[in-house]
Parts: C-alpha cells; structure tokens; sequence
C-alpha cells in the first residue's frame, strides 16, 4: 500500500519520543519532521506547511501542568488557525484535555500511546485536514464562479411572465425555504435556481447541482451522502456526498422525478433531519443546506399513480415556481436571440452579423419545442455556417417550418399538432417517451393535449 502525502510535524523534547514516533509513523507518511525546540515551532510551520501537528504539553524539566503546551497551542493556532494540532502528554488530566480541544487542538493522546492509537489518530486527523481543504478550496471557487456568473450571465428576458418568475425567484431568495421549480426541459430551470442561491445569504458558499437522472441507482447513496473507506471494493478514500459539500449553501437536485422509490425514502429521511449517514460511517452527519429541486413531470399526476411519494412532494415544494415555455412567452425570443448572436459571432470570429426581418420573424412564430436551449444552439449552428453578414430565415434551418408560413399562427398550430400525434403514435401511446422526443416536459404535453384537446 502506497504511503500518504501528509506532513507530519512532531514537537517533544524527549528525543526518544521522537526516534519513536518517527519509527511509527514512517510506514504510512512519507515527510516525517521532528523538532525539540519549542521556540522554533513558528518558524517549521511557516516554511514548511505540515499537515498535522503532534505538540508535547510539558517541556521544561519537572513540568507537569501542561501550560507550556497550551501556550504553543495559543500561538500556533493564533498565527496559522488552519493547524490541525494533537496534544500529547504523559498525564491524562481530562480539564486539560477540554480546555485544549476549546482552544483548538483536533485530539488529544496520553503517553505512552500505542502504535496504533498514534497511526489511527494521525492518519484520522490528516484525513480531516485533506476534506477541510478540499471543502474551502471548493467554497473558493464556488464564491468566484457566482461573481462571474452574477456579473457575466444575467436572465434575459422581456416578457410579463419570467418577471413574475423572477421576482417570486427574489422574493423566497432572502429565505431557506425548500423551492421545487417547474418546467419543461430548455426552459432555464438551472438558471432560476442560481438565480436564487445568488441572490440568498448563502450567496458565498457553495451551490452543488446534482443529475438525479444521470445518477445509477448503485451510486445514489455514495453521491449524494458520502462513504468511508472500505465501504465497498473501490472505496479506497473517504468521500464526501454532495450533501456534505454543500453544507452552507445550496444544493440543487435536477431532474427529481426521476429517482426510484427507494431512493424517495433515503432522500426523505436526510430532508426532514437535515442529517446524512455516510455508507461504511458508523457517525450520522449534521448538514446546513439549502434545498432546490427541478422537474419537468408532472409531480401531481405522478401522486396520483403512486410513482412518487406525497410526503416527499411535501417536502420539497414550501414555493413552487413554474417556468412557461418559450412558446409562451414570445417576447422573450429576440433578446434572447439577441444575445446569442453576439456571443457566438464573437467567440468564432464573425463579428457585425444581424439577423434580417424575416429570421426575426420565423423565431418569434417558431414553436421552439426545445426552448431556449433549441434557440440556443439554433443560432449558433447559423453563425458557424453562414459566410453572410445577415442570417435569413432558411439560415435557421427550423425543422418542418417553411420561410413562407411564420407570419401565421395557424400554420404554427397545426405544424404543433402534427408533430404531438406523429410522436404519440411512434411511442405507442407513452406520453413520457413522445415527450422527450419533441423536447419537451411531460408536463408541457399535456399541457398542449388539452389546449389543442387532441383525443389521442
């Protein structure tokens, strides 16, 4: 077995303490340091960043109080907070013990300790250093990311009804209400919960979105809440779950209809406790999260049929926003379209490219069954195509729409209905299928089946 990378710092006047420990712990970490000299304690730690800290309690000759010990303790942890120290003394004063684990210090060992009590501790407390470390590196990046975002990647829209998503998006922000969001796939569901991890006091920690629907059932657990090593064959590391990395902030689950019933229940629990249970841990972990939960299926229906439970519904949903699709809110389409266009005309090099009237024409009486991801990519196709300065209507290349029939809306409908019977029939009357197939929520299709009340 390969040994750690830690850095481990031993401080004891005894050298014989320090042949010892030195010995023990060489078979598992690879930079070992020892150090005799209490006064130079400062200066190793500076220069040389060690991981984990074993600090004697005594070091004048006949001393037995401890005091020396906390005193170096109060310096290290004063100048360097994030020092993971372990005390160790050949008197087992438990007031000793608290007092210093009040003022900082991770654990505290008796000598004589045994071998493996010192590699248990040592490699335990490195461990604990590594996931810190991890978990503040992580918050690091995560605190940048929303400056980027929040500066560099606004919601656009123009119409009255993604303002209203919007200012209910603002309004539960200030709250750690649980939000379930609504909508059929392209519509900007990822975008809505950033929008209001931003706008929240959680603001600068992290926001952790997770696939529930790309998630195999084998790693749920794992994923989500973490395991130890050993926990099964190729837990060769701790890992934290998803839960525990987003402790502080927000986790946001996608795609929430698409766990099994199993999995309803494990997720149920950690909800109401706000407490994770780690596979192979024999400790229950307490988290401080923000819940946000996304779907695009129809979570009553799914009540109803006994495919997702009520209880967890309940769980979720304290505010319920609903995004409506593209189609249904027009306005939106040319500052969308707007914006992609000086995206992609500057990142492939095309600059001064417009869009003519008739193109402007066909995305606004466009249906966009894959909402604003299909405008999306629809626009970029174009640019990376065109060797024009102005992308016509058939630069589009919009499935089954003719340049001569956007103006009408009527021509939209029927091109809607034919496509919502031709996809039914192709899966056979499976209403989830056809609707992934036309880009679209379940939700959405039905939606549509009763406005065009289509007796399918």
């Amino acid at each position: 077995m390969s040994k750690l990378s830690g850095r481990i710092l031993i401080v004891d006047d005894d050298k014989d303490v320090l042949f010892t420990a030195q010995l023990a712990l060489k078979s598992k970490f690879n930079d070992i340091r020892t150090e005799a000299d209490p006064k130079r304690i400062l200066n190793v730690i500076e220069s040389w960043h060690p991981d984990v800290i074993f600090l004697d309690m005594n070091f004048a000759k006949g001393a037995t109080t401890g005091q020396e010990g906390l005193f170096w303790l109060r310096e290290i942890i004063s100048k360097f907070p994030e020092s993971h120290v372990i005390l160790n003394t050949a008197y087992g004063d438990i007031q000793l013990a608290v007092e210093a684990m009040k003022l900082g210090a991770i654990d505290f060992l008796v000598k004589p300790w045994e071998k493996e009590k010192l590699l248990a501790t040592a490699i335990n407390t490195y461990q604990l250093r590594k996931s810190r470390k991890e978990v503040n590196e992580l918050r690091e990046k995560q605190s940048e990311l929303n400056r980027i975002i929040g500066s560099a990647t606004p919601l656009i829209f123009a119409s009255i009804a993604m303002e209203k998503v919007i200012q209910t998006a603002n309004k539960v922000a200030k709250t750690d209400a649980s939000v379930l969001i609504l909508g059929a796939n392209g519509t900007g569901k990822e975008l809505i919960a950033k929008q209001i991890h931003q706008q929240s006091n959680r603001a600068n920690q992290p926001f952790i979105k997770v696939d529930l629907g790309a998630l195999a059932e084998s790693l749920f657990e794992s994923e989500l809440f973490g395991h130890k090593k050993g926990a099964f064959t190729d837990a060769h590391t701790d890992k934290k779950g998803k839960f525990e990395l987003a402790d502080g902030g927000t986790i946001f689950l996608d795609e929430m209809a698409n766990i099994s019933p199993s999995q309803q229940a494990k997720l149920l629990s950690v909800i109401q406790n706000r407490e994770i249970h780690p596979l192979g841990g024999e400790h229950s972990v307490q988290v401080d999260i923000r819940l946000i939960c996304a779907t695009n299926a129809n979570l009553d229906l799914m009540v109803e049929k006994e495919e997702f439970r009520q209880d967890l519904q309940f769980r979720i949903n304290t505010i319920t926003i609903n995004i409506p699709d593209l189609s249904e809110r027009k306005e939106d389409v040319e500052p969308i379209a707007n914006h992609y266009l000086q995206l992609y005309s500057k990142k492939y090099n095309k600059p001064n490219i417009e869009f003519s009237s008739s193109a402007y024409g066909m995305m606004k009486d466009y249906p966009w069954p894959g909402n604003v991801r299909e405008l999306q990519h629809t626009i970029e196709r174009a640019i990376i195509l065109t060797d024009q300065l102005i992308i016509e209507a058939e630069d589009l290349a919009l499935k089954e729409v003719s340049t001569d029939t956007y103006e009408s809306p009527v021509h939209k409908s029927d091109w809607e209905i034919k496509a919502i019977k031709k996809a039914v029939t192709e899966h056979q009357g499976n209403l989830s299928k056809a609707a992934a197939s036309l880009g679209m929520g379940r939700t959405t299709l039905y939606r549509k089946i009763k406005k065009y009340q289509l007796a399918l």
